[in-house]
Formats: structure tokens, C-alpha cells, sequence
């Protein structure tokens, strides 16, 4: 009789979440009065929602005992210190904020995030599959395409298995399962997992934890805006519904007023 030993090796890892400091989802969007953008002044901010999720998968893989470390990065003013502290207190390890003063774009950004992970050397990067001021959903693709690593986007499962990295993902057919290998770049979907509440007590002890600061300058990237914002305006108030006697009442109106049956 032989008995035959597998032995598994899971990699100890290092795992970078990207972060955004948004308008918090809460808040009622206003217009400026110049139509020039959204009024952030005197508006409550706060991590973007996905980033949230991105934030806890990194947390649990740090639990698990696959990760070594985590570390989150925003990119902004000296006000995106704030989501980077709260990401600390969800259980980051360590932080770095690359200062700008200015409106980054979606290919700076990637670009800036790829200046950090050469620097930093993850094996894994994880961010929010799109941020809710400008649903861009383009940072995570760049990124994949200028460090040539595979990519999975809206993930909503993620499993770590003998060093192959499984993921699934919602598409209009269903649930698609993939799998790829390290080093990867995943964006997550609202659906991964559940934020965990930042407690009094890690709040506290986020404000010992390192935060690096970097000006963008330093790093010799061209963050000039390729994208003109000619105008922003709100959409168009929602008109009231009415109310009808019967059903012969609605499917008159559905068909000759509405004309959509």
C-alpha cells in the first residue's frame, strides 16, 4: 500500500488597495451654480463604496493568514488622509497618500498606482470597480494593461487555492468563474462581502499607524487632463405619476399616451 503526500504552499503575499475619497453616497448631489462640476465644499466625504470592499477582502486575506501585509493608497489633496485613516481602521496595515492638488484622471491614476507598486512590490491590488463620482471604470483595466498582469473585474467571490487565484463575477448570463495567478489586479463589486464598522477602538489606534506622503510631483508622471468637462448640469426633474380607475384605464394610456405596448 503507497500513500501518496500532496503538500500545498500557499503564497505569503502583499496586497495594495487603491482608495478614493468620494462624496459620501448619502449625500444629495448638488450642481455648482457655474455648471462647472459637483459641490464638494462643505459636503460630507467618505470612502468609495466598492473601495470598501476592496478594503475588507484585503483585511480577510491579512486574517486568513495568506497575506504578510496590506497597504492602501489614495491619490488626492492632504483631505484624502481621512479615507486612508478609516481604511487603517478596517484593519490596513500601513497607508501612503500620493499628494496632488490637482484633478487626476483615470490613466494618471493608474499610472501613479504603477509607480507605487514597482516601489512596493504587491502581489495582489485590489480596488473598487468603479468610484461613484464619475463611474469611470477604467483605473483597474489601465493598470492591467500597463504592468501586463491579469486582471478580474467586478469580482463577487475570491478564493485563493494552491497559489491559482478563483474568481466569479456576474454577467448578463449569469455567474462567470475564473481563474488566473499571481501577481493580479482584481476590481471588486458591492457583492464580494460585507464592509466591516471602523470601532472606537481602531479608529484610535489607526492614528499610530504609518501613512507615507508623496508628491506627485516626484514621481515624474504626466497628469495633465486629457478629458475637457465642458458643462454638468442636473438631470430633468421626474414628473408626477398619475393614478388610474382600472386596468382597461392603464393598458388605454400605456398604449396610446405612453406607446410602449
Amino acid at each position: 500500500m503507497f500513500l501518496k503526500l500532496v503538500y500545498f504552499i500557499e503564497i505569503q503575499m502583499k496586497v495594495l488597495v487603491a482608495v478614493k475619497r468620494v462624496v459620501d453616497y448619502k449625500v444629495q448631489i448638488r450642481v455648482k451654480s457655474d455648471n462647472s462640476g459637483v459641490e464638494t465644499q462643505n459636503v460630507k466625504m467618505s470612502v468609495n463604496p466598492p473601495d470598501e470592499n476592496a478594503i475588507e477582502e484585503a483585511v480577510k486575506l491579512k486574517e486568513s493568514g495568506l497575506a504578510t501585509e496590506t497597504i492602501s493608497v489614495s491619490i488626492g489633496d492632504e483631505k484624502s488622509q481621512d479615507v486612508l485613516r478609516t481604511s487603517m481602521a478596517m484593519g490596513i496595515d500601513r497607508s501612503i497618500l500620493v499628494r496632488s492638488q490637482n484633478t487626476i484622471e483615470p490613466l494618471a491614476i493608474a499610472k501613479t498606482l504603477k509607480k507605487i507598486i514597482e516601489t512596493e512590490q504587491p502581489e495582489l491590488v485590489l480596488m473598487g470597480k468603479q468610484a461613484i463620482d464619475d463611474d469611470s471604470n477604467q483605473t483597474g483595466q489601465i493598470l492591467s494593461a500597463l504592468l501586463n498582469w491579469p486582471q478580474g473585474c467586478f469580482i463577487s467571490n475570491l478564493k485563493i487555492e494552491n497559489n491559482k487565484v478563483l474568481i466569479s463575477r456576474e454577467i448578463d448570463e449569469g455567474i462567470e468563474n475564473l481563474e488566473t495567478s499571481l501577481p493580479a489586479i482584481l476590481t471588486c463589486d458591492l457583492r464580494l462581502n460585507t464592509p466591516r464598522f471602523a470601532s472606537l477602538p481602531n479608529i484610535m489606534k489607526a492614528k499610530k499607524k504609518p501613512l507615507d506622503i508623496i508628491d506627485i510631483e516626484t514621481l515624474d508622471i504626466d497628469t495633465s487632463p486629457k478629458i475637457q468637462t465642458i458643462k454638468v448640469i442636473e438631470p430633468p426633474k421626474r414628473k408626477a405619476g398619475i393614478m388610474v380607475n382600472d386596468v382597461k384605464e392603464l393598458v388605454q394610456k400605456l398604449k396610446y399616451e405612453a406607446k410602449v405596448i
